[in-house]
């Protein structure tokens, strides 16, 4: 069973989507408010955390800023803001996925067993080790070195590594790349990707500002040198 937490300050919405998730058979707790979302988000050790972004006592963004310092747990965030800038933004800082208001109870919870899937490791289906020069990716112990270095990465880090060199030395869209490493290209901003390029490349590059692993082709995508 999932622990899902959901940090959202109107209570009719939280405890709808609470209910509506518990009858799906996640085990939720809730907070209205932020810091005891992310005293939730922090105790509770949940599966996935729902997050609203306007919060009375801490601002949504606060709460996430503070939650990754200490966890890599999935996060989706739950907003009335519907402008672009309010995507990037959580986008930016690494949100799994990005709810606005109003939303079907359906479409969440499709999101929500989405996201538990790419944390999973499912969308993960090919477990052979994969080599490229002193990159080394084994599916099945979900373990990434560079040379003798281990590299940490989140689930979905590893997806998209993954999914590179599975296609190395091919050019890969963004969509290409979002249905591989994501399971699904249709509700996700392609912004991601490069966000999430950007962390890769921080973990796995000797200079991430001079990539000579992955690498950018203009106008298509990405790929992995060979």
């Amino acid at each position: 069973m999932a622990k899902v937490v959901i940090v959202e300050d109107e209570r009719s919405i939280a405890d709808s989507v609470a209910y509506t998730l518990k009858q799906e058979g996640f085990e939720v707790v809730v907070a209205y408010d932020g810091p005891n979302g992310l005293a939730e988000a922090l105790g509770a050790k949940p599966d996935l955390v729902v997050l609203d972004l306007m919060l009375p006592g801490m601002d949504g963004l606060d709460v996430y800023r503070a939650l990754r310092r200490h966890s890599s747990v999935p996060v989706i965030m739950l907003t009335a803001k519907a402008s672009e800038s309010d995507r990037v933004a959580g986008i930016e800082l690494g949100a799994d996925d990005y709810i606005v208001k109003p939303f079907y109870m359906r479409e969440l919870v499709a999101r929500v067993k989405m996201v538990l899937r790419r944390a999973q490791g499912r969308v993960v289906q090919d477990e052979e080790v994969l080599r490229v020069r002193d990159l080394v990716v084994d599916g099945a112990r979900r373990l990434v070195t560079v040379g003798e270095r281990e590299v940490q990465l989140s689930p979905q880090e590893f997806a998209l590594l993954h999914c590179l060199a599975r296609n190395r030395g091919r050019a890969l869209t963004r969509t290409v790349i979002l249905q591989q490493a994501w399971g699904e290209a249709d509700y996700i901003d392609e912004h991601t990707v490069d966000v999430h390029i950007r962390w890769l490349r921080q973990k796995i590059e000797d200079d991430p500002g001079n990539p000579r692993r992955i690498l950018t082709v203009r106008g298509v995508g990405y790929r992995l040198a060979e």
